[in-house]
């Protein structure tokens, strides 16, 4: 079949996650093309050379510095994801004219859906936390339901039992029609883990997330981390199109981004990550079993949701990022977060996936 997956644009976690969702499809034989531009587009390249990727213009959502409109912000440029969303929908229209698609894939692009093409949404924002009030969510939840029915399913990404990893952001009260929960989506799903390299002192950081939130987030890490060189800092800048850093000690290197083969290389050797409470950096943490210091984007209702669910359920150490204070916080994350048994990513992934195959090929 010739399978087109796109991500959405809002920070690289859409697009790693469909990584293993790519690498299925190819070895199972099918013609897989993407849809993406800048980093997206970037990281996909690197990590299937061969992989042909449309441009395909993203959402292009400006973000605020200051926590308390951070949310406000967002829902400002409701309008204008609207009109990305009908953008986009126009683009598929006459590229599937051309290209003739079997099944389209989308990572919370909303607009790409067609009439005549089986369709299905990536996701596990299904109860969107709004960060302004309940009776935004709720509006909200209603707008997106609608949104997510003009496709012909729903993968869920996150396991369906004790309301997995995302809580109640894929467990609402409703499911949409034609849903199935697809499991945690890694990009090392697909990969021989070994669990045995990681050395205590390594701490490794993962950058992520929107501008400025991103540069500023570094800027605090780095300073912080000038102070401590009884461990060994390895910085992942995520960030494909940026410059390196210069000019710091012999004790922490800077990477501006790596691709998942070299990204696992560091992730296996790392005693403890520090990153942003995304939730597909959290689904990769699971996968690896790390211990983690989890530090939300201020303001990002979901990520600090996330944070709470998470130590709930005795999963990693948490703290906001005016009062992080990293001597201590790596102290305290070193002793949260116990190893689980791995989870079957790939396993999960195909109970849903193959099932679905059969039936449109039928």
């Amino acid at each position: 079949m010739k399978i087109l997956i796109a991500p959405l644009d809002w920070g690289l976690g859409h697009t790693t996650r469909c990584i293993p969702l790519i690498q299925y499809f190819i070895s199972e034989g099918h013609e897989v093309y993407a849809a993406a531009e800048t980093a997206s587009a970037q990281l996909l390249r690197e990590n299937f050379p061969a992989l042909p990727v449309f441009p395909l213009k993203g959402y292009r959502i400006f973000y605020s510095s200051n926590k308390a409109t951070f949310s406000l912000k967002i829902a400002q440029q409701i309008p204008k994801i609207l009109s990305a969303i009908s953008a986009e929908q126009k683009w598929l229209q006459q590229i599937q004219e051309e290209q003739k698609f079997d099944l389209i894939i989308s990572d919370n692009r909303y607009g790409l859906y067609h009439k005549d093409v089986p369709s299905v949404i990536l996701t596990h924002q299904l109860q969107i936390q709004s960060g302004i009030n309940q009776r935004m969510d709720n509006w909200v939840m209603k707008l997106h339901m609608r949104l997510i029915q003009k496709f012909n399913a729903c993968w869920i990404v996150d396991e369906e039992s004790n309301d997995g990893y995302s809580g109640k952001l894929a467990h609402p009260e409703r499911l949409p029609k034609d849903s199935a929960y697809i499991g945690l989506l890694s990009q090392f799903s697909d990969c021989e883990i070994d669990y045995n390299k990681a050395k205590k002192n390594n701490i490794l950081i993962l950058l992520s997330g929107p501008e400025p939130m991103r540069s500023m987030f570094e800027s605090r890490l780095i300073a912080q981390a000038r102070n401590l060189p009884e461990y060994e800092f390895v910085i992942v800048g995520g960030n494909p199109l940026g410059e390196r850093v210069t000019g710091l000690p012999d004790f922490i290197k800077y990477y501006t981004h790596l691709n998942a083969a070299n990204l696992l290389i560091e992730m296996e050797a790392a005693g403890l990550v520090i990153c942003r409470s995304g939730y597909s950096t959290i689904m990769d943490l699971a996968l690896l079993q790390k211990k983690a210091l989890l530090i939300p984007t201020p303001g990002q209702s979901e990520q600090e949701y996330l944070s709470r669910f998470l130590i709930q359920k005795g999963a990693f150490h948490t703290v906001a990022e005016n009062l992080l204070n990293l001597k201590s916080d790596i102290m305290k994350a070193f002793e949260s977060g116990p190893a689980k048994k791995p989870i079957p990513f790939v396993e999960n992934m195909k109970k849903v996936i193959e099932p679905f195959m059969k039936k449109i090929k039928s």
